[in-house]
């Protein structure tokens, strides 16, 4: 696999498995201007370890993460991206809730922020689809059945980065682990399944 690096971290690479090291308080995440008194209000960042590779055209990603959570917005993510003004990411997070969910984020110059299914453990199945500008987020309990979290549109041009992130925003960092990594070249029938 050819991966390439933004913000470059630590990665071991062995018997099918990719860890990395999420820096400390490293993220991506362009803060729309939202701010609150209490509770936690993210910074704008966008120095999180990013291990990716140019894709061009239509694709399935997939891979099963997991990670220790210690700190809120702890997460392993997958992420496309077209600049740094311009990305997705579908992460495996310790929300602000407390709660281990499934969590969408959408960049185009601003980002947004979405809460999926609550989740037990820290283990779950991410995909990223991609068809034109069309993009969907899927997760799996057991990486053959796969829900829907989000389908969304990016001008993205024809070859975007593809890969993993691991961050942690407010804390020290650590260990992401992704498992069972695939990227396949094709158009699905139905981005709404991602198959």
């Amino acid at each position: 696999m050819n991966f390439k690096w933004m913000n470059e971290s630590k990665v071991v690479e062995e018997a099918g498995k990719i860890t990395l090291l999420a820096t400390e308080k490293s993220d991506f995440f362009r803060n729309p201007g939202a701010a609150g008194e209490d509770g936690i209000t993210p910074d704008s960042l966008g120095n999180a370890p990013f291990y990716y590779q140019d894709v061009s055209g239509d694709f399935v990603m997939k891979a099963k993460v997991s990670l220790d959570f210690k700190d809120v917005y702890d997460a392993a993510a997958l992420m496309v991206m077209e600049s740094p003004e311009v990305w997705a990411k579908a992460c495996f997070e310790l929300t602000d809730f407390d709660t281990h969910a499934v969590v969408s984020v959408v960049t185009n110059q601003l980002s947004d922020d979405a809460n999926g299914c609550n989740l037990e453990g820290n283990t779950v199945w991410l995909q990223i689809t991609r068809q034109g500008r069309c993009f969907a987020f899927h997760y799996s309990l057991n990486g053959v059945n796969y829900d829907m979290m989000r389908i969304f549109a990016l001008p993205v041009s024809e070859t975007v980065k593809v890969g993993l992130l691991a961050q942690a925003p407010i804390g020290l960092g650590g260990e992401r682990h992704f498992e069972e990594f695939s990227l396949e070249h094709k158009t699905v029938k139905n981005i709404r399944t991602g198959k």
